[in-house]
């Protein structure tokens, strides 16, 4: 065991948040890119990666969902953390003092009305905390950073404001995924199962096969389709429910599942989180 939990992003990122939040015993460890968290877990490098899904103001995260299935790896919990980006600026600067703000280009338009309150112009940068590493080091005159707080805290920068977002519902789902797949447990607040499948090549397949979760009243929280390797006929499905694999209502939904499919995969069976209700 490493104790480490692997993410993407630059130290100070929200995914790095969410491993504070969700993993305070375990150390953050930053990759470059998603395949770099997950081959960080398999090869042992970290115990467990602290993976986006979805934003919702963003909607899904780019890449996923083609990843999850392939990685190998199973979702042991999820965590939903609000995004709250703050200005930062160098030690002794004020707001007032800022001009031009550099962050990840989903951030600007989340602050637009802050911004333009303030004059301040937006420049588009790799990665926020990317950039307050930058500042840091450049310590450029009149420029300030919207990243997050613990951005702030590891590069040395104030915290001029916070909560500068134009709406406050900003949330980010993670998925924390481990080498082993953990089918024991029973949630406080219920369980959750994900899983992707793929339909047979017969008249009305998904309709018969989404049948089943209604007939035995299994909530389904999400489902979405995405293409498979880049082809226009086979469409793979990607499903959260409410629920454990050996619920008999679930196991009976399942199973119907199964018989119209030519591929079903269940990639996580985990507590379920109290933030989304």
């Amino acid at each position: 065991m490493t104790n480490r939990i692997a993410f993407q992003g630059e130290p100070g990122a929200y995914s790095h948040e969410a491993c504070r939040a969700a993993r305070p015993g375990m150390e953050a460890m930053p990759c470059d890119s998603f395949e770099d968290v997950i081959a960080a877990v398999r090869s042992g490098q970290a115990d467990q990666a602290m993976l986006p899904i979805e934003n919702t103001t963003y909607g899904r995260v780019a890449d996923i969902h083609r990843l999850l299935p392939e990685s190998g790896l199973h979702i042991l919990d999820e965590a939903f953390v609000r995004v709250r980006i703050s200005l930062l600026g160098l030690p002794g600067s004020k707001v007032e003092d800022i001009n031009t703000v550099r962050a990840h280009m989903v951030l600007l338009p989340q602050s637009a009305s802050f911004l333009k309150l303030h004059g301040m112009r937006g420049i588009a940068a790799a990665d926020s905390a990317g950039a307050a590493a930058t500042l840091a080091k450049t310590k450029v005159s009149g420029e300030g950073v919207l990243a997050s707080s613990l951005a702030g805290e590891i590069y040395g920068l104030d915290v001029l404001a916070e909560d500068v977002e134009d709406h406050g519902h900003n949330t980010t789902r993670f998925v924390i995924m481990g080498r082993e797949a953990d089918m024991s447990r029973r949630g406080e607040h219920g369980m959750m199962t994900t899983f992707v499948f793929e339909v047979r090549n017969i008249p009305a397949a998904l309709y018969k096969a989404m049948g089943g979760f209604a007939t035995n009243g299994v909530n389904m929280t999400k489902l979405e389709s995405y293409m498979v390797d880049g082809s226009f006929s086979a469409t793979r499905f990607y499903a959260d429910i409410e629920g454990h694999p050996d619920d008999r209502n679930v196991q009976l939904a399942l199973e119907e599942l199964d018989y119209f499919c030519s591929t079903l995969d269940v990639i996580g069976v985990y507590p379920r989180d109290p933030a989304r209700d």
